[in-house]
């Protein structure tokens, strides 16, 4: 393939700015989808993702372009998502690319993940192409959105493409601009191969598919092929392109993107962002890996039948293929038993990981209540990365203790300054700096990550009336008051609702837990001590009634010792299933859990 014909390049944007809808008005118009099979968000492959209305993974797929000049080009496109949880998927995808399409929509204009996707592309030295977005729109206002792209981010204006990928206005010359302003890849065919592995996915048949990017060589079936890190050696059983279906190739060559297929089944022999390099003649030096995400939000995941577990442990080797960001290590419940502590970027990514699971490989779980990683500096001087509130060491060996903080950065007309300022302050935020960004304040807060995480983007949604943003960074560790809130259920401390809280927090977050499990745990022939335990002492408590039983229904008359007896056997029958008795939490309050 003449590598002057080949185009690649990415769709960043801020969430619900239009990416997927885009991408689906370039397949119909290049004709790699017929009009009969076409149906919206055609990369989005999980259902998902459909019914969310949300990418949530990057998709790869080739385009045939035969441009005004008569010359045909191949354009490999990537849609990738735009919530700031996936963030690592837009990352991945810029990698094997040369330029990205930087989309905005017209009646929103730049916001908080447009900045922060253009400076992501800037990182990678990727080619801009800025793009708005949706200018069929009745209220549109086209000049004031050129003039945040020009203002804020320093595009010229004659660069700015004007589109609607609803109704598909100005697609074709889009498709000219792409071709004339997104340079051809580098690369020389002859050379070593040198191929940079940038996603996977398990299919039941050929096993892991392995997407990959050619910067140098050509790789075609039966190559004998060496991942450089991994250090395995494989032959490769079949090469092809997403077209948008796997289609099959004789040969990938250096600028191309695509698939290989190695008959391998196992996911831990290979990972993304490893160099793929052919044996009998290999590259001198690797490429440069992916940077390893730190997860932010960590929670215990348990099969609900035990029986499950191999089944749950071979299905979260598969998801993490896909799915790098997504960090899992064995553990042991005392009130569940086998499952696995995972690590995720935030609280969507885990509630996305979780329905995976159970829709994908049909699995029903349990989830422990989500903590935060922090940081304790023990009295000897060592640190310990505390991520599950079991392993909280003894007050008296604990010199300090250190909480996750994010640079979040709040995008909002000015309007709203003071009551976006309020909440900050309320979630423990500390004020950093703030800017005019065109007509809107950019704010910068130190906010601690357990407040951020649950709902404080929601919240800014809410003081804003929908105009405000956020994108948000880890930042590093700040000293705090923390201390670990456990829940005892008649005496037991049941370690699934165990978390960590600031101090100042944990009255209110006890008093919610136990009202909710209250609610929540059926009634049962003893009754039910519920209480919230923290620094050793109890801060709330509440009693769920024993089921009543009318043991002298049947007495009609007679002398009233009968009647006292038999109250005094149910008394000791109660007392005594108090001792043995186990509670079964349903699993509606885990969920409640998740949302205190």
């Amino acid at each position: 393939m003449d590598q002057a014909r080949i185009r690649n390049f990415s769709i960043i944007a801020h969430i619900d700015h239009g990416k997927s809808t885009l991408a689906d008005r370039l397949l119909l118009f290049t004709g790699a989808i017929d009009e009969r099979k076409f149906r919206n968000q055609m990369l989005d492959d999980m259902d998902l993702e459909r019914e969310r209305g949300i990418t949530i993974k990057a998709s790869a797929v080739r385009l045939d372009y035969m441009a005004k000049d008569g010359r045909a080009y191949v354009l490999n496109l990537i849609d990738t998502p735009g919530h700031v949880d996936f963030s690592y998927e837009v990352e991945k995808s810029l990698r094997a690319c040369e330029g990205a399409l930087l989309l905005i929509d017209v009646t929103q204009g730049v916001e908080s993940q447009t900045i922060a996707n253009y400076y992501l592309a800037i990182d990678n030295s990727l080619e801009i192409l800025p793009v708005i977005n949706k200018i069929d729109i009745a209220n549109a206002d086209i000049d004031e959105a050129k003039r945040q792209f020009v203002e804020i981010l320093k595009f010229k204006t004659e660069d700015i493409q004007l589109v609607s990928a609803k109704e598909g206005l100005n697609i074709e010359e889009l498709f000219e601009k792409i071709i004339a302003f997104i340079p051809e890849p580098d690369g020389d065919p002859e050379a070593p191969l040198k191929a940079l592995v940038f996603d996977m996915k398990y299919d039941i048949y050929k096993g892991i598919i392995i997407y990959v990017r050619i910067f140098n060589g050509k790789v075609k079936p039966q190559t004998r092929i060496r991942f450089m890190n991994a250090g395995k050696e494989f032959d490769v059983q079949e090469a092809g392109t997403f077209a948008p279906a796997i289609t099959q190739v004789k040969e990938l060559t250096a600028g191309e993107v695509g698939y290989i297929t190695c008959n391998l089944h196992d996911p831990k022999e290979v990972r993304v962002g490893d160099t793929v390099t052919e044996l009998a003649r290999p590259t001198a030096e690797p490429l440069a890996g992916y940077r390893q995400l730190k997860p932010l939000v960590f929670c215990g995941v348990y099969p609900v039948n035990a029986a499950d577990y191999s089944a749950m442990r071979e299905a979260i080797d598969k998801l993490r293929l896909s799915d790098p960001s997504f960090v899992y290590e064995h553990e042991t419940s005392q009130s569940f038993g086998h499952g696995f502590r995972c690590g995720f970027l935030g609280l969507l990514h885990m509630e996305i990981v979780q329905e995976r699971l159970e829709r994908e490989y049909d699995l029903n779980l349990i989830l422990t209540t989500p903590n935060v990683g922090y940081r304790i500096i023990k009295r000897d001087g060592s640190v310990m990365e505390l991520e599950n509130p079991s392993d909280l060491p003894n007050g008296s060996d604990i010199a300090s203790t250190e909480e996750p903080v994010l640079a979040v950065s709040i995008f909002t007309p000015v309007t709203y300054m003071d009551a976006v300022m309020e909440l900050a302050k309320r979630k423990r935020g500390t004020f950093q700096k703030s800017e005019f960004i065109g007509d809107r304040m950019k704010i910068i807060f130190d906010i601690p990550l357990s407040e951020v995480i649950v709902d404080f983007n929601d919240m800014v949604k809410s003081a804003t009336r929908g105009y405000g943003s956020i994108d948000y960074e880890f930042k590093g560790y700040l000293p705090s008051a923390i201390t670990r809130l456990e829940i005892l259920i008649n005496d037991e401390v049941c370690d699934a609702f165990s978390c960590m809280v600031h101090k100042e927090r944990a009255y209110d977050k006890g008093l919610g837990l136990v009202t909710k499990l209250k609610e929540l745990i059926p009634q049962q022939l003893f009754e039910v001590r519920i209480q919230a335990q923290a620094d050793n002492r109890i801060i709330s408590s509440a009693r769920v009634k024993a089921a009543g039983k009318n043991v002298t229904a049947k007495c009609y008359g007679g002398d009233i010792s009968r009647k006292r007896k038999l109250w005094e056997k149910q008394k000791e029958g109660k007392k005594k299933l108090k001792q043995i008795g186990r509670v079964e939490v349903p699993q509606e309050a885990f969920l409640a859990a998740l949302k205190i």
